[in-house]
């Protein structure tokens, strides 16, 4: 029988530490960050969706009761407020002079994420495309970014304040310097 060596047994037991510390750790967090970062990720789609297809109603559970966004004219606070806002939004997927109803989609995408216990804060680019012209080609017509500060609500995260900057419009464009992201 081969006798085991010492640096293949200190080898073995911290292996074994850093299982059991990384268990310890992920227990007592409650989740990983892969875990929540695909949480996160999910909010920011499901948000996306409900705005594309005109549901104020999905669109204010991605925010927290109190949750505050900021369209660069100001801030709405609350979910009430919120709903408000966006259901006055014009619905696109009306039909004009016989023409198939026009329709866009919002892509996400270079997301940065930084997660401390139930609170983040995110960054991430979007994009838009829409057919809303009288061909009803597919146009790229926005783009700008995303700053988040989200809150995990009974295990589930929400946004507590979502700032939008769109770059085709001077009053809601990035005014700072330098890298926005941190």
């Amino acid at each position: 029988m081969r006798k085991l060596t010492v640096p293949f047994a200190a080898a073995a037991a911290a292996t074994l530490i850093t299982l059991a510390i990384t268990s310890m750790r992920s227990s007592a967090a409650g989740t990983s960050y892969a875990e929540d970062r695909s949480a996160v990720e999910d909010l920011q789609a499901r948000y996306l969706f409900a705005m594309d297809f005109g549901d104020p109603d999905l669109y204010v559970t991605t925010f927290t009761e109190d949750g505050v966004l900021d369209i660069g004219n100001g801030e709405i606070k609350g979910r009430k407020a919120i709903h408000d806002v966006i259901a006055k939004m014009p619905n696109s997927r009306t039909s004009e002079n016989g023409l198939r109803p026009a329709s866009g989609r919002h892509n996400i995408s270079n997301i940065a994420l930084k997660v401390n216990g139930n609170k983040a804060t995110g960054r991430a680019y979007w994009f838009h495309y829409s057919n809303n012209n009288p061909d009803r080609k597919s146009v790229f017509d926005g783009y700008g970014h995303y700053e988040d500060e989200l809150v995990k609500v009974n295990g589930q995260w929400l946004f507590s304040k979502r700032r939008i900057y769109n770059e085709g419009r001077a009053e809601w464009a990035y005014k700072g310097t330098g890298n926005p992201a941190w």
